[in-house]
């Protein structure tokens, strides 16, 4: 958190407000972001699939009408395309090009293509907004000792 409100503390400064160009600006609390929809991803299961034709798959036939459901709860924590995948370390989006629009199947935590969630658009800048919005007064919430349990209740 500290790493955060430094940030947050650089690219906002003693401005009255937050805008669009300082969102733009905080890579860090994005990788934050980033890297807490990898752990917790909003739907573990993404919208079912009807596959349109026979194909194989990973060896397996899979036959046409079959109904596929997307794992992202697994795919984004697999061994093999994350190091660490059962630890939060936000660190690793830091000179990582992956991002949430579909184009890397690793972090898929909207879903995909026509049936990707449609607060893909608004979403991520929205929680970068509203996390920095009230860390931007560190003199309001510095002296506050706020503890967040594993379930998400305070403490």
């Amino acid at each position: 958190m500290k790493k955060v409100q430094k940030e947050i503390g650089r690219v906002v400064g003693k401005k009255p407000q937050i805008d669009m160009n300082d969102i733009g600006r905080m890579d860090y609390l994005k990788c934050v972001i980033k890297e807490n929809f990898r752990l917790h991803p909003i739907g573990p299961l993404l919208v079912q699939r009807e596959i349109s034709g026979n194909i194989s798959i990973g060896g397996y036939d899979v036959p046409a009408k079959t109904r596929l459901f997307i794992n992202a709860w697994a795919i984004q924590k697999e061994p093999s395309s994350w190091e660490r995948p059962e630890e939060f370390f936000s660190e690793r989006f830091e000179n990582n090009r992956v991002d949430f629009k579909g184009h890397d199947f690793e972090l898929i935590p909207f879903g995909v293509g026509r049936r990707g969630c449609p607060g893909l658009a608004f979403g991520p800048g929205l929680l970068v907004l509203s996390i920095s919005l009230p860390m931007s007064y560190i003199g309001l919430i510095g002296s506050c000792q706020m503890m967040m349990n594993y379930m998400g209740t305070w403490i």
